[in-house]
C-alpha cells in the first residue's frame, strides 16, 4: 500500500488547491516543497510580491492622485527600498501562514525538502537535515513551477544585470533601467520603476508588446508610459551588456548604447523540472522545461498529473489553482467539468489591463462581424471622484445575436471590472441585460451600462438603415 493516495509535488497556487481538493474528498494527500518555498514562486518572488510592490509603487509616489492635486504631488518624497518591502514582506509573511494552516487545517502532510522521481510512483525526499527518505502514492501531481529563463550570454551579478527574481531585493531605487522584453512582466516592472522616477529604456526584438491585448488598450499604455519618460527600442536585439564601476552598458545589435545603473531582463521563463530525473518516471519536458499535459492534465503516465506554470500558457496563479483542483477530482474519479475556454486574463502595469473574449483583430480575422461599445472613465462620477480621467472600458457585441464577444479594459480597477463581463458571457447573456442592469452609482461598474448604451445605440442605426 502506497504511503499517500496522492503526492504534490510543490505547494504554488496548483499545487496547493490541488492538494486541499484531495484532501477534501477524503484522500491522503501529502504536499513537497522547500521549507522557505512553502506557496511557491507565486508568493515568494512572483504575483504576490510584484502586487504588492506595485501597490505599494502607487501608495508612495501619489501617481494615481496627481490629475486631483497636481503633478508634483507625492506622498513621500524620497522612497526608499525598505519602504516599498516593508509592505511586501508583511503580505508574504501574512500568505505562507494563511497557506500553511489550510494545509494543516485540511490534514495535508507537507513535506519539506526537495523531491525526485525515483519511479512512475515513488519520489525521494532530500531533506534540509541531508536525509533521504522515500514516498509512495497512488497519483502524483507536479506543480513546480517556472524561474526567469537566463540567456547564456549574459553575466547576472543579481544587483547590476537582474533578472525578475532579483528585483526585489534590489539596495536602492535606480536612476536609470534597461529592461530587456516587454512581456507582461516586464511591462509590469518598466511601469513601476517608471512611476518610481526612475528613466526606463524597454529593449524588445518584435515589433510590439503585449500582441495578446486589444490594439487601442496597448496603444493607452505606450502613452501613458512614454509620459512618465519611459523610452521604447522595438526591433532591437541586445548584443552585449557590459558591467562598468558606475553601471552598465547595454548595446544593440544596431548600433545603439545604452547606458543605466541596472539592466533587468525579462525573456520569458523556465520550468523547474531538472532536478526531478523526469525520466525516472517515464516523463519529459521540452527545451523551456514544461510538461506536456491533455485535457484532464494528465501527463504521458495516466496516474502523474502536471499543473500550473511547468505546463505552460496561460501560466497564470488564477488558472493554476483552477488546474489543480480539476486534476485533483480527475485523479480521485469525482466528476469535473472541463475548464472554461473564456478565462480573465490581468496585467498589473499602470494603469491596469484586464480582457476577456476575443480582440477586434482576432474578430476580424475569423470574419466575425462586431459593434463596438466604449465607456470613458471620464464620463462616470467615480472617474472623477478617483482621479482616473483616462480608463476606458469596451465591449464587442455580435450585431447577429447581441451577445458579447469580448470585453477590453484598461485603468484603476480593471482586473476587478472584468469579471463582471466574463459572468455575462460566461452565462450567454447580451448586452441587452447590461442595458437593463442598474448599477450602483457612482461606480466603476457604471462603466458596462455606458459602454452598452453605446453599443445597442449604433446596433439601433445599423438595423434602420437595413430595414
Amino acid at each position: 500500500m502506497p504511503d499517500f493516495d496522492m503526492l504534490v509535488i510543490g505547494s504554488g497556487p496548483g499545487g496547493q488547491k490541488a492538494a486541499i481538493a484531495a484532501a477534501k474528498l477524503g484522500r491522503r494527500v501529502a504536499v513537497v516543497d522547500s521549507p522557505d518555498m512553502v506557496g511557491g514562486v507565486s508568493i515568494h518572488t512572483g504575483t504576490i510580491p510584484s502586487k504588492t510592490l506595485r501597490e505599494a509603487v502607487l501608495y508612495l509616489t501619489g501617481l494615481t492622485q496627481r490629475d486631483l492635486y497636481g503633478q508634483s504631488y507625492r506622498l513621500k518624497e524620497d522612497i526608499t527600498v525598505a519602504d516599498l518591502t516593508a509592505r511586501t514582506q508583511h503580505v508574504v509573511g501574512r500568505e505562507v501562514d494563511v497557506i500553511r494552516n489550510q494545509l494543516s487545517r485540511n490534514h495535508v502532510t507537507l513535506c519539506s525538502g526537495i523531491g525526485r522521481f525515483i519511479d512512475p510512483h515513488t519520489v525521494a525526499l532530500r531533506e534540509p537535515t541531508g536525509n533521504e527518505r522515500l514516498l509512495s502514492a497512488e497519483h502524483i501531481i507536479i506543480a513546480t513551477g517556472t524561474r526567469p529563463a537566463r540567456p547564456d550570454s549574459v553575466e547576472f551579478d543579481g544587483r547590476t544585470i537582474m533578472d525578475s527574481d532579483n528585483v526585489l531585493s534590489l539596495e536602492r531605487v535606480p536612476r536609470s533601467m534597461v529592461i530587456v522584453g516587454a512581456g507582461v512582466i516586464g511591462m509590469e516592472y518598466a511601469s513601476m520603476f517608471a512611476a518610481l522616477g526612475s528613466k526606463v529604456t524597454v529593449v524588445e526584438k518584435r515589433a510590439a508588446m503585449l500582441d495578446m491585448c486589444d490594439v487601442e488598450v496597448v496603444e493607452s499604455l505606450k502613452y501613458h508610459l512614454r509620459d512618465l519618460a519611459v523610452t521604447f527600442r522595438f526591433g532591437e536585439t541586445v548584443a552585449a551588456v557590459e558591467r562598468h564601476p558606475r553601471g552598465t552598458l547595454t548595446v544593440l545589435e544596431s548600433g545603439k548604447k545604452i547606458p543605466a545603473d541596472t539592466v533587468m531582463y525579462s525573456a520569458g521563463r523556465q520550468g523547474l523540472t531538472d532536478r526531478l530525473d523526469l525520466d525516472k518516471a517515464g516523463l519529459s519536458a521540452d527545451r523551456r522545461g514544461r510538461i506536456t499535459v491533455d485535457e484532464h492534465f494528465r501527463t504521458e503516465v495516466p496516474h502523474i498529473y502536471a499543473v500550473g506554470d511547468v505546463i505552460g500558457f496561460p501560466a497564470l496563479a488564477a488558472t493554476s489553482m483552477e488546474q489543480g483542483r480539476v486534476a485533483a477530482y480527475h485523479a480521485c474519479g469525482e466528476p469535473v467539468g472541463q475548464m472554461d475556454n473564456l478565462q480573465p486574463i490581468g496585467i498589473y502595469t499602470i494603469p491596469e489591463i484586464s480582457f476577456v473574449g476575443r480582440t477586434e483583430d482576432q474578430l476580424t480575422e475569423d470574419c466575425v462581424p462586431f459593434e463596438v461599445g466604449v465607456a470613458r472613465y471620464r464620463e462616470l462620477a467615480r472617474g472623477q471622484i478617483i482621479g482616473d480621467s483616462h480608463g476606458m472600458l469596451k465591449l464587442l457585441v455580435s450585431p447577429e445575436d447581441r451577445r458579447l464577444l469580448g470585453v477590453h479594459c484598461f485603468g484603476s480597477g480593471a482586473t476587478e471590472l472584468i469579471h463582471i463581463g466574463q459572468s455575462v458571457m460566461g452565462c450567454g447573456g447580451t448586452v441587452d441585460y447590461l442595458v437593463d442592469a442598474v448599477f450602483n452609482y457612482p461606480t466603476l461598474a457604471e462603466s458596462y451600462k455606458v459602454a452598452a448604451l453605446d453599443a445597442t445605440n449604433k446596433l439601433r442605426q445599423l438595423d434602420r438603415l437595413e430595414d
